[in-house]
C-alpha cells in the first residue's frame, strides 16, 4: 500500500490563491439591470425573515402571558 501524505500549509495556500485567481477571472461585474434586481430581491428577503421573526416574536409575548 502507498502512504498518502498530506500537503503542507505552503502548498494548500498556493493551491487557494490559484483557485481564488481562477474564479477571479470568470466573476463579471453586473448589469444595472441585473443589480436592481439583486437589490429588489435581497431587501425582499430581509423583509420577509423581518415580517416572520416580528410574528413569531407577537406570538411568543401573547403565549408567554
Amino acid at each position: 500500500m502507498e502512504e498518502v501524505t498530506k500537503p503542507s500549509l505552503t502548498q494548500r495556500f498556493k493551491s487557494f490563491i490559484v483557485e481564488c485567481r481562477r474564479v477571479w477571472q470568470v466573476t463579471k461585474k453586473p448589469t444595472r439591470e441585473e443589480l436592481k434586481v439583486i437589490v429588489k430581491v435581497t431587501g425582499i428577503g430581509i423583509l420577509i425573515i423581518g415580517f416572520i421573526g416580528f410574528t413569531i416574536n407577537i406570538l411568543w409575548q401573547l403565549f408567554l402571558q
